[in-house]
């Protein structure tokens, strides 16, 4: 079956992965979780990278279970410390393997109250920007690698969300220090993500490099993000009752994560584009195709500056 925007793209759809590395984020729970399953029923070689090592070994033992004869590694990298992505990158590289794939998945929603990083960041903005912005900056010396030897591109595939679409970027206050919603907060990691895909498939076409970025989004999923954190016991109840229905009504996790597979795997995916299903509202459906992006995340003047100040923030300049 050909992989048009027409036709109902299914996991069975992704081609065979066999030698390809591929790196999760947040890959423990939820979308990442059900992408990397599909992907270890397809060949790949899987890094799982998780903050917490207890939940990562009980994913690999499940992905081992659930996909019998599964390749996984377990990457303990915490995108909310600078030191972390570092040491991970570090180490990743000294390894001199080849990296085809960097999906960066993982994600906080709504912190209640405003909350430091270990860097002194605000924690949704530090975790779900910054972390990932420096740690494809560090990968990228694999990933450029690869390309040499890869018959295919090397894919930058960022996680994005319909959230994206109801804020702007305050430049000036990134980090939340005048006024912190805990909504707005993610909203607006979540519009910095996509601007920052979409500049960095730029900026790697004018270094002619063959690496592409590609962006995705699940729609509206029932993944960990509506099950955490440091919440009372009536929120924790009110995120499970929320979830559940999500689940029920829009999509679950695996319906969620086939737009980041398409990203990843379909040959038809395309540098620089954005992706999600094609259900009622872009928020449901087995069907993926290009997503609408909202006018603010295509200002590149924007972006170029949101870029800077990452560079400056994360002390790391790329391509």
């Amino acid at each position: 079956m050909s992989e048009t925007m027409n036709e109902t793209w299914k996991a069975e759809h992704i081609p065979m992965q066999t030698g390809r590395r591929i790196l999760i984020t947040g890959a423990n729970s939820g979308i990442g979780f059900h992408a990397a399953l599909k992907l270890a029923r397809k060949d790949a070689d899987l890094i799982l990278a998780c903050r917490d090592r207890r939940k990562g070994e009980e994913a690999m033992a499940r992905l081992r279970e659930e996909a019998p004869g599964a390749r996984t590694e377990l990457a303990i990298l915490d995108l909310a410390s600078l030191a972390s992505v570092r040491a991970f990158a570090a180490e990743e590289l000294a390894r001199e393997r080849p990296l085809h794939v960097l999906i960066n998945n993982a994600g906080i929603m709504a912190v209640p109250r405003r909350t430091p990083t270990a860097d002194g960041f605000e924690m949704q903005f530090g975790t779900n920007v910054l972390g990932h912005f420096a740690l494809t900056g560090l990968l990228l010396p694999a990933l450029q690698r690869t390309a040499a030897a890869s018959p295919e591109p090397p894919r930058v595939v960022t996680i994005a969300s319909l959230a994206h679409k109801r804020t702007h970027l305050d430049l000036d206050d990134l980090q939340s220090v005048k006024a912190y919603s805990p909504l707005r907060a993610y909203q607006q990691s979540k519009l910095a993500n996509l601007m920052l895909a979409l500049e960095l498939s730029r900026r790697l076409r004018v270094v002619t490099s063959s690496v592409i970025s590609v962006a995705a989004h699940p729609g509206v999923a029932s993944t960990a993000i509506f099950r955490t954190d440091d919440r009372s016991a009536a929120a924790k109840a009110l995120r499970a009752v929320i979830g559940r229905a999500i689940g029920i009504l829009l999509n679950t996790d695996a319906e969620g994560a086939l737009p980041t597979l398409f990203a990843a795997t379909a040959p038809t995916a395309k540098d620089g584009a954005y992706y999600g299903p094609q259900g009622f509202g872009e928020m449901r459906g087995e069907t993926v195709g290009p997503a609408k992006i909202a006018p603010q995340a295509l200002d590149q003047p924007a972006a170029q500056r949101l870029w800077h100040i990452c560079e400056e923030l994360t002390g790391l300049r790329y391509p």
